[in-house]
C-alpha cells in the first residue's frame, strides 16, 4: 500500500485524519455501541477499503467492517438487485460512474447533500466533475473516490518508426487518422484496437451545458447531431482505411496486442497506465508515452464512487457508514495510498499538490504524465445522465456496427438510432 513515511507525515496523516471523522452531529447515535458495517466493493477499490480499515480503527475501535467484494459485472448486478428488493443491501456501496446516474434516478440513494451528513459543504473539497457527476437533481448521491483522466497512450517507438510526432497524433482528429494511415503503411500497427473508440470520445465534445450524451435538458433525443455525424463518419474513415484491430478491450486478444506491439495508441483514462505496467504488457516499460487526448478534449473515463443505500440499515449504521466515507475520500493521505498502491487518482483536490505528481513514470520512459492528467482532469466538464443512457448507448453502439461493418449510410443509422430511443424513451 502506502510507501513508507516519516513520523511527521504520519503525524499529519493521524491528524488529518481524526478532523476528517469528526461529526458531531452523528456520533451520539453510535459512539459507543459496538456495529458491524457492510462495505460492498468491486476490484481495486476493495483492496483500497481494506487498507484504510487500521486507521478508521484507530477511531472507531467499536465498528467492524466487513468487506464484500465481487467482480465489476457481478457487483453491480446484485447491488440493482438490492436497491430494487431493498434486501441485502450494504452499508456502503461502491458504484462505478456509469451506474450512479440510474441508481440515483431510481431513489435508491441516501441524499448526502442533506443533514446530518452535510456533504455539501465539502462539495469544493473534491474535483468539481466529479462532484457534477456523483450528483442528481441538486442531491450529492454518491461521493466521488477515483477519477479517470482521459489520456492518449501511445508506443513512442512504434510512432518514431513511422517518422511521427506526438503532435500528429494530438493535433486533431482529422491529423490522428491521417497518422494512422502513416502507421499502419510503414509499420505495420493498428491505430488502436476498435474503431468505437473513437465514436466514445467524439460524442463527448461539445455537448452543451446541463445536456447528456444522448439527452437534452427536456430528455430530446440528440443522436441526429453534428457530434454524432462527426463521431460516426471519423469511425467509418478508421475502419475503411483498415486501422483498427477490431478487438474489443480486456479481450485476450487485446492483451495479447499490447504485448506484441501491434497496436500504436489507446484513448483511455490515466490508470491504464499502471495496468500495463503492472500486468497487461509489463516487458513493454519504457516504451509508451501520455498525452493528451486529440483535439485537446477533455473527457473522463471511469472514476469510483460510495453511496449510502437509502434503505439500508438504523441511523447508527449511516453513521459509521458516512465516516467511513470521509475518510476514504476526505483524508489526504488515504487518497494518495490508493493513488500509490491502485493507481486510483485522486478526487480530492488537496491531494493534488503532493510531490508524487512531479516524479517520473519509469513505464512511461520517465515521462512525469500525472501532472498532464491532473491538469486534464480541471477542465473537464461532467455530462448530465439519464435513466435511459444505458440503452442508447447500446442502440447507438449497434447502429454504428451496421455502418462498419454492412456499410449502412450514417444519417440513416443515426434516423434508426434516434426512433428507437425516443420509443423507449416515451415509455
Amino acid at each position: 500500500m502506502m510507501s513508507p513515511h516519516s513520523s511527521r507525515t504520519r503525524r499529519s496523516m493521524l491528524m488529518s485524519t481524526a478532523a476528517a471523522l469528526a461529526l458531531p452531529s452523528l456520533a451520539p447515535a453510535w459512539a459507543s455501541s459496538p456495529l458491524t458495517l457492510t462495505v460492498a466493493a468491486f476490484p481495486a477499490l476493495d483492496e483500497i477499503i481494506k487498507g484504510a480499515l487500521p486507521a478508521f480503527a484507530r477511531t472507531h475501535p467499536q465498528v467492524t467492517v466487513k468487506v464484500v467484494s465481487r467482480q465489476f459485472t457481478d457487483h453491480h448486478a446484485a447491488m440493482t438487485t438490492a436497491l430494487s428488493t431493498s434486501s441485502q443491501l450494504p452499508d456502503v456501496m461502491a458504484l462505478e460512474v456509469g451506474y450512479v446516474g440510474r441508481f440515483a434516478q431510481g431513489g435508491g440513494l441516501e441524499d448526502l447533500s442533506a443533514a446530518p451528513y452535510d456533504a455539501g459543504q465539502q462539495r469544493g473539497a473534491w474535483v468539481p466533475y466529479a462532484v457534477d457527476q456523483g450528483s442528481h437533481d441538486g442531491r450529492i448521491v454518491a461521493i466521488p473516490s477515483d477519477i479517470g483522466p482521459g489520456t492518449l497512450l501511445y508506443r513512442s517507438d512504434i510512432v518514431a518508426q513511422a517518422g511521427l510526432k506526438e503532435t500528429d497524433l494530438t493535433g486533431s482528429w482529422e491529423g490522428y487518422v491521417e497518422a494512422g494511415k502513416r502507421l499502419k503503411s510503414r509499420t505495420g500497427a493498428h491505430l488502436l484496437a476498435h474503431a468505437r473508440e473513437i465514436k466514445d470520445i467524439v460524442i463527448r465534445t461539445g455537448v452543451a451545458a446541463g445536456e447528456g450524451l444522448y439527452f437534452g435538458r427536456e430528455s430530446q433525443v440528440l443522436v441526429q447531431t453534428p457530434r454524432f455525424t462527426r463521431a460516426f463518419e471519423l469511425a467509418r474513415q478508421v475502419r475503411a482505411a483498415g486501422l483498427d484491430a477490431r478487438i474489443g478491450a480486456w479481450s485476450n486478444e487485446w492483451t495479447t496486442a499490447f504485448r506484441r506491439g501491434t497496436l500504436a495508441t489507446q484513448m483511455t483514462g490515466a490508470w491504464l497506465a499502471g495496468h500495463l505496467n503492472n500486468w497487461l504488457a509489463p516487458d513493454t516499460r519504457g516504451k509508451w508515452r501520455a498525452a493528451a487526448l486529440p483535439g485537446g478534449v477533455a473527457a473522463a473515463y471511469g472514476g469510483s464512487f460510495l453511496a449510502i443505500p437509502r434503505r439500508a440499515a438504523s441511523a447508527a449504521h449511516k453513521a459509521a457508514a458516512w465516516e467511513l466515507i470521509r475518510l476514504l475520500t476526505l483524508d489526504r493521505g488515504m487518497q494518495l495510498a490508493a493513488f500509490k498502491s491502485q493507481d486510483a487518482f485522486p478526487a480530492l483536490l488537496a491531494a493534488h499538490d503532493d510531490p508524487f505528481f512531479a516524479e517520473p513514470l519509469p513505464f512511461l520512459g520517465g515521462q512525469t504524465a500525472r501532472a498532464l492528467w491532473r491538469d486534464t482532469a480541471r477542465r473537464i466538464t461532467a455530462v448530465q445522465v439519464h435513466r435511459q443512457d444505458a440503452f442508447a448507448e447500446e442502440v447507438v453502439n449497434t447502429e454504428l456496427d451496421k455502418v462498419l461493418d454492412q456499410g449502412k449510410a450514417v444519417a440513416a443509422a443515426l434516423s434508426d438510432a434516434s426512433r428507437q430511443i425516443e420509443r423507449r424513451a416515451r415509455r
